[in-house]
């Protein structure tokens, strides 16, 4: 039995430092269930601690991007070198959502009833994902993978607002531009089952990246700034030259970009 705190942020870094991959996902389900039956509150005067690397298992080893290995989908290995990649993304995804609870402590309750719903949601996508892995002959942690995701979180980390704008709405929201891709492409060598699984979760992630969305909003207007005019500085500051395009817009319209920031990323894509 996972015993939880009463205190949403030390719930929240329980989960975050759990190195155990079974006990991160339990802890990050408890939690969740005790935020929604009231047991859990964003109360305390404590400071958050720096950001630091969150727990993780000692493998999959962690490389530069360029070092990655380029497989096709037409092997098993191939196949399962891309499920792999995307249960890496989930798993990093489950860290994001509990530091935006741990880190940010000055933000109205919707904002934590937000960012718990996506953790546990997060956390049942890396299950659904790991599944299918396990049926394809591997298991997380078999391939090399990155750490980008977690790499924008600490450059973000003393600011709510940049977090907000760059994590869910940038690195996040790419998943919902390449997946439509990737599941074609499985369908196309008979992959249904991976396909099937794809689905599930693209059609949560448009409502996480809309929570990015609807908060970048709001610390905008806490702090008396223009998004727009904000969304297109910060992509300028952190990611110069790095922004990939082509971009899903029906999707991200759903996820409360605007015309403006969508024509603002297509400018900015190499």
């Amino acid at each position: 039995m996972v015993v939880t705190p009463d205190n949403l942020f030390d719930a929240a870094a329980r989960c975050l430092a759990c190195a155990d991959v079974e006990a991160k996902l339990a802890a990050t389900h408890a939690a969740a269930q005790a935020f929604a039956a009231g047991r859990l509150a964003p109360a305390g005067d404590a400071l958050p601690q720096p950001i630091c690397a969150p727990g993780r298992p000692p493998r999959p080893r962690l490389v530069p991007p360029r070092s990655l290995a380029q497989r096709g989908l037409g092997s098993i290995e191939g196949r399962a070198a891309l499920v792999h990649a995307i249960a890496h993304i989930e798993f990093n995804a489950i860290n994001l959502a509990w530091d935006a609870v741990y880190r940010f402590r000055d933000m109205p309750a919707a904002y934590y009833a937000d960012w718990v719903r996506v953790a546990d949601d997060e956390a049942r996508h890396f299950a659904w994902i790991a599944s299918r892995l396990g049926e394809l002959g591997y298991r997380y942690g078999d391939f090399d993978a990155h750490d980008g995701l977690w790499e924008m979180a600490t450059r973000t980390a003393d600011s709510c607002l940049a977090r907000m704008a760059l994590v869910p709405r940038v690195l996040e929201a790419r998943g919902l531009d390449v997946t439509p891709g990737m599941i074609e492409r499985l369908r196309s060598v008979g992959d249904l089952a991976t396909v099937a699984v794809l689905e599930r979760i693209l059609a949560e992630e448009v409502a996480h990246v809309a929570a990015g969305s609807r908060w970048f909003a709001w610390c905008c207007e806490r702090e008396g700034r223009e998004p727009q005019v904000v969304f297109g500085q910060l992509i300028d500051q952190y990611l110069r030259g790095s922004l990939r395009g082509p971009f899903n817009t029906a999707a991200r319209l759903r996820a409360g970009f605007t015309t403006a920031e969508l024509a603002q990323l297509e400018a900015c894509a190499t």
